[in-house]
């Protein structure tokens, strides 16, 4: 069985690894690199266009980031930090569109403003608080608040019209938010891999990772042909969403041992109809319903993929027992092992609230999906919206304080063997930090050579100064970020 050497490896084909291949090129110009990846192209699991909501997650109008404290006041933090990591994934995209190598930006970003919609009295005030939490950071700079119901039916004529109930309702709005098609970066991330001298190979499924003799090896099957073989390589990277942690299990990674994943398949409402279309221009985020989990935060979203405008309502939650959306039915049983058996029970047990929502979204009629969308767009018909069907997420699951907790948000790097091995686990918000996550993998990899690597990492992705994002936003052909005017 023949066997390649290669430096580098990259596991998936998706944003993660397109985003990570291209730094590593550029550091490492005379390195062999190589992305697999088991479909027959690129971002086509999590990164492709309708496996998720599009959404370039800033904070600007997502309240999982911006828990209210008990005095009612609201923590910024977590929506500070996701700014600065979408700011600099937007300074890399920049900087890559001014070198020739991205081709045109309009193709995979476009500014659609962030909307968060506060309903009723407690929706109103959280949203107030959230505001004056967030209005004094550059970065929020062209947020505005608003419960003026003229105002409002300017923002989201779609959602104010046919409100009769007199119910509260007040909004933010951030012009400078983006709809993303992550399937269309990364293959245009990987073309320019190839341009650097890096290979792509297509239906080629990694089936095991072992470590012999200094070296990774990876045993490799063509999907095509069925013909197997092996590669070696002096690093590799697992980005295959929701096969990392199966091959990082098969990699016999210490650092995974009691770590456990569970499968959770999304759907969504469409609709492409153009008066409603044209209505609403805007990603528009509201609050979990009561009981909820966070994860389960509605939204009303402009999408824009192959050029054609839709709207998306959700996200419903639905089961699947795969780990990818073209996986094995197999796989979750496949993950439980004895050593993270206890930490799969904790969570079944220290999740409930959870697994009920989960049961009642898989259960729901259809009846109950279109009073959730009427919660947002009082005159929805049925006859308007479609159900499909979203990307395959898979949750972490492990043990935090004695409890088993589900790692619904954020992203975790795990690496093994002195660095030559790293792992990407967790998901939202995913493909909108890629930079941020592959710039800790490589740091977190590579610690000697950060001194070397610094210049040729500042060129490509500098510190997202106010100065570097609006250059970035002129070059990606983004509405600039206009302070608001004071209330």
């Amino acid at each position: 069985m023949p066997v390649g050497e290669w430096d580098a490896v990259l596991v998936g084909g998706g944003v993660m690894s397109a985003t990570l291949a291209v730094l590593l090129a550029e550091v490492r110009p005379d390195w062999r690199i190589a992305v697999l990846e088991r479909l027959d192209d690129a971002g086509q699991e999590s990164s492709a266009g309708w496996n998720n909501a599009g959404t370039g997650h800033a904070g600007l109008c997502e309240f999982n980031y911006t828990p209210q404290r008990p005095d009612g006041t609201v923590d910024p933090a977590g929506a500070v930090r996701v700014a600065e990591q979408f700011a600099a994934s937007l300074v890399f995209w920049g900087r890559l569109v001014e070198r020739g190598v991205l081709g045109p930006p309009e193709a995979f970003v476009r500014s659609v403003p962030h909307v968060g919609l506060g309903q009723g009295t407690d929706g109103v005030a959280y949203l107030r608080a959230r505001f004056e939490a967030l209005r004094g950071h550059p970065l929020f700079a062209d947020l505005e608040f608003s419960d003026d119901p003229g105002v409002l039916a300017s923002w989201l004529p779609l959602v104010l019209a046919g409100r009769t109930d007199g119910e509260p309702v007040a909004a933010t709005r951030a012009a400078q938010g983006t709809d993303v098609d992550y399937g269309v970066l990364t293959r245009r991330l990987l073309a320019a891999l190839r341009e650097r001298g890096g290979e792509v190979r297509l239906r080629t499924e990694v089936t095991s990772l072992r470590r012999r003799d200094g070296r990774w090896e990876l045993a490799v099957r063509d999907r095509a042909s069925g013909g197997r073989r092996r590669l070696r390589a002096r690093w590799v990277f697992v980005g295959a969403g929701g096969g990392t942690l199966p091959l990082l299990q098969s990699a016999r990674v210490p650092e995974v041992r009691r770590y456990g994943g569970f499968p959770i398949s999304g759907r969504f409402l469409r609709t492409e109809r153009p008066e409603l279309v044209a209505a609403h221009r805007a990603k528009a985020y509201g609050s979990a319903a009561p009981g909820a989990p966070p994860i389960s935060v509605p939204h009303l979203d402009l999408r824009v993929v192959d050029g054609r405008e839709s709207l998306l309502f959700g996200p419903f939650a639905a089961f699947s027992p795969r780990f990818l959306t073209r996986g094995r039915r197999s796989d979750l049983a496949r993950s439980v092992r004895l050593g993270n058996l206890p930490v799969l029970l904790a969570s079944a047990r220290d999740n409930r609230s959870l697994i009920a929502h989960l049961v009642r979204q898989v259960t729901a009629p259809p009846s109950t999906r279109m009073a959730a969308l009427r919660r947002f767009v009082p005159t929805a018909r049925d006859e308007d919206w479609t159900l499909v069907a979203a990307g395959q997420r898979v949750q972490v699951l492990k043990e935090t304080g004695g409890r088993g907790t589900l790692v619904g948000f954020g992203t975790e790097v795990v690496t093994s063997a002195g660095g030559s091995l790293a792992g990407l686990l967790g998901a939202s918000p995913g493909a909108s930090t890629a930079v941020a996550a592959m710039l800790d993998v490589l740091a977190a990899c590579f610690p000697a050579q950060a001194d070397e690597w610094r210049p040729r990492l500042a060129g490509l992705v500098p510190p997202p100064t106010p100065e570097e994002v609006a250059r970035a936003r002129r070059v990606l052909g983004l509405a600039p970020v206009r302070p608001a005017v004071a209330p």
